[in-house]
């Protein structure tokens, strides 16, 4: 049997689901608990969060707490992991497409976008010595892209570890699962909004599954409709060939990545994630591609 609980966190909706009906007060109070300290850490809408404080510090070098070392370690391995494409040092470029306060609070207005070109990705320039953290002072770090998904295995692990369950996390679509798994597996219903195409697929203990999608997160900008997925090489928001990718993962954090790096891949997309994971794609006209030995679909009502 299986318990669940959700709120609202982080612009987004979490979802809790644990297979122990009795364990579910603690593991929410571990869960919230957990997630405020890496908000505290990560945070780039919050001016107190550690990473804020440290800013103006970080081209001198800065140690850090073992929660946003973590952190920025994962952001340097996912932009290892697909080449650049999801890049830790997008916040200038963010910041220019107006992306600079929770996405709530975003007004249109008229100021002209600024496009950002960097022909080096500034990852490379990030260092990482133990917890002693340098960011040159060009660049400004934007953690978003994989502390979400990452949050959610770390969190995930640790309420299956301290009561002995299984435990599936989602926050926002970005979903973790820990510990022993309901009997069949975690069964995940795929769909990123209301009459989109919707699939269900069977989760299994200790992987991740995350869906990147344009489809929220959009505001105007003089005039211009814009997007939160932007591609590091030039500082704009990613052409709109898919509209939501879905990848499944050995863990949400990878599937986080692999899913946002297909958005800015584009139409090479398809190719690229057949040989590193199983993946669905919906492209801006609605039609449904799927690779890498992405199950076939059960088809549900929308």
């Amino acid at each position: 049997m299986t318990a669940a609980h959700e709120w609202a966190l982080w612009s987004t909706d979490a979802r809790l689901v644990v297979t122990r009906d009795d364990a579910l007060p603690m593991a929410i109070e571990v869960a919230q608990r957990e997630l405020a300290i890496i908000a505290a850490a990560v945070d780039r809408f919050d001016a107190t969060s550690e990473l804020n404080r440290i800013s103006d510090r970080l081209p001198d070098g800065v140690r850090v707490s073992a929660t946003l070392a973590d952190f920025v370690r994962a952001a340097l391995k996912a932009a290892e992991l697909t080449g650049g494409l999801v890049d830790p040092t997008v916040r200038t470029a963010m910041d220019a497409l107006g992306y600079d306060r929770d996405i709530r609070l975003i007004l249109d207005d008229d100021r002209p976008i600024r496009v950002v070109v960097r022909h080096t990705p500034g990852w490379r320039r990030i260092t990482l010595d133990g917890d002693l953290l340098t960011v040159p002072a060009h660049l400004s770090l934007d953690l978003g892209a994989t502390a979400k998904a990452l949050a959610a295995d770390r969190v995930a692990a640790a309420v299956a570890v301290a009561y002995d369950c299984g435990v599936l996390l989602s926050l926002g679509g970005d979903i973790a699962c820990a510990g022993p798994e309901p009997v069949g597996g975690w069964q995940v219903t795929v769909q990123d909004a209301a009459g989109e195409p919707i699939d269900q697929v069977t989760l299994r203990a200790g992987a991740g599954i995350a869906t990147s999608s344009l489809l929220h997160r959009r505001w105007q900008r003089a005039g211009r409709d814009i997007h939160h997925i932007v591609d590091p090489r030039t500082g704009e928001p990613a052409p709109e060939v898919w509209r939501t990718v879905t990848v499944a993962a050995r863990s949400c954090v990878e599937a986080n990545a692999l899913s946002t790096a297909a958005i800015i891949r584009g139409t090479e997309a398809p190719a690229w994630l057949a040989d590193v994971a199983p993946a669905r794609l919906v492209s801006a006209v609605g039609d449904v591609v799927t690779t890498g030995g992405w199950p076939a679909p059960t088809r549900l009502a929308a």
